[in-house]
């Protein structure tokens, strides 16, 4: 449906949403700014939860690229038992200090490390290591660091996420790039790191942008959609769409998904 207003009050001008949704601070993970301007379907498997169960057979977990922490937050606080080592890494400064607050009361250290870079832990320091959305995941790190028997229990982005979207702003895409991120790609780099894959479940999921706000603000902060998005490079574009949403109501679009389990042997 379309952003519901009181029709009492002057409809908010497409330069008002634009602003607001730039001003929006972008770290982080947390998304609760979206309620009710955009929508976003979840996978069947619910990660945090079954990564919280997992946490609670573990002795010592890695949390790669964790955000701001929620996620790893959120889990921790469902594990039915606290594992007696956790540690998390990320890359981009703003997150690593607000991970950082989030995480050290719980007695986390979170350490700065570049996405693309060996993980600064010893071979076989971990018996789970954990990601929700890496960039890209690191097999060979991640298999060095697993211990016999460790398990690799991740949500990747899927192939062609989001793509009514980015399609709009970037025209249509080459294969190569729609390509990216496939499953069965990421299994066969996965295996060729040493690791056996024991789960792989894909879905297609609806995401709905209420206004044109939703989507300035959305672009900001998963930056590799639309890379080096700035309102004044894109403002015809964001016209366009701001017009389309008040025309037909929210613009639609699919984000993919991928439930990822793998075991070291």
């Amino acid at each position: 449906m379309p952003e519901q207003q009181d029709p009492h009050l002057p409809r908010r001008t497409f330069e008002d949403l634009v602003a607001e949704g730039a001003s929006v601070p972008t770290e982080g993970w947390d998304f609760s700014w979206f309620e009710g301007r955009a929508t976003e379907a979840r996978p069947s498997w619910g990660y945090a939860v079954s990564m919280a169960e997992r946490l609670g057979r573990a002795d010592a977990v890695l949390d790669v690229q964790t955000g701001g922490g929620e996620v790893l937050d959120f889990a921790l606080a469902r594990a039915p038992r606290r594992p007696p080592l956790t540690v998390a890494t990320e890359g981009w400064p703003p997150n690593v200090a607000k991970a950082t607050a989030l995480l050290r009361p719980r007695g986390i250290a979170v350490v700065a490390a570049p996405e693309d870079d060996p993980l600064p832990f010893a071979d076989g320091a971990f018996d789970l290591v954990v990601s929700r959305h890496p960039v890209r995941p690191h097999w060979p790190e991640i298999a060095r660091v697993l211990r016999t028997g460790g398990t690799y229990f991740a949500q990747h982005v899927g192939p062609g996420s989001v793509f009514e979207l980015v399609e709009h702003f970037l025209g249509p895409q080459p294969d190569e790039v729609r390509g990216a991120r496939r499953p069965d790609r990421e299994r066969a780099d996965a295996e060729a790191a040493g690791l056996d894959v024991v789960d792989l479940r894909a879905e297609r999921l609806r995401m709905e942008f209420h206004d044109i706000g939703a989507v300035v603000h959305f672009l900001r902060k998963v930056v590799w959609m639309v890379p080096g998005f700035t309102v004044e490079e894109y403002e015809p574009q964001l016209r366009a769409l701001h017009e389309r949403i008040r025309a037909e109501g929210p613009f639609v679009a699919h984000s993919t998904r991928h439930l990822f389990e793998a075991r070291k042997p």
